[in-house]
């Protein structure tokens, strides 16, 4: 594309949006709530190898980070609420590093689709340092989108499919009831 920007295939009338924050595992789960969020995809991001499987990305090794990608409605939810959510929903002061689950694979990401989206996050991140919401700051790093690979099946509404899974039980249910709580508004 001529704007330097990974390919973008929203359908008609939605955008995209591309998240890293730990396992993607409780990205979507949180997501999949919102009203406005039209799909979710968990994936692959970022990385030097063409097609990685999870196994390969799990080594730590292909430079991939487990990431969710949303096609949204920006008429119903804005991208900047996405952000809220995102922001509110992970630590994004803990470089490469979510709970238990340690590496690269799991570090904290936006990946903007155009100018605005990388300007928006941007702003984001600086008004949450400045305010203090963090005690230490945010290391979530603000790139351009590049190819984004779908995660096996398995893991696709995988929290929606597994609700009793312990991981799920512990980490993942937390989370959604998280946002329950704390965006009432934007639910479906």
């Amino acid at each position: 594309m001529s704007n330097g920007y990974a390919a973008q295939n929203p359908s008609k009338n939605f955008s995209q949006a591309t998240f890293a924050g730990g396992c993607f595992w409780c990205t979507e789960a949180v997501y999949a709530q919102l009203k406005g969020v039209h799909s979710i995809t968990s994936g692959y991001i970022g990385g030097t190898v063409a097609k990685p499987t999870y196994e390969q990305v799990c080594s730590g090794l292909t430079g991939h980070a487990e990431a969710i990608q949303i096609e949204y409605d920006p008429h119903e939810v804005s991208y900047e609420k996405l952000l809220e959510v995102f922001f509110s929903t992970h630590d994004p002061t803990t470089l490469n590093r979510q709970g238990a689950d340690q590496g690269t694979q799991y570090r904290s990401g936006v990946f903007f689709h155009d100018k605005q989206q990388q300007e928006t996050a941007k702003a984001v991140i600086a008004k949450l340092d400045e305010s203090g919401a963090f005690a230490r700051p945010i290391v979530t790093e603000v790139t351009a989108a590049t190819i984004f690979y779908p995660a096996e099946k398995y893991h696709q509404d995988y929290f929606a499919n597994n609700p009793r899974q312990p991981y799920c039980q512990a980490i993942v249910s937390p989370k959604v009831d998280k946002v329950r709580a704390a965006f009432k508004d934007l639910l479906k």
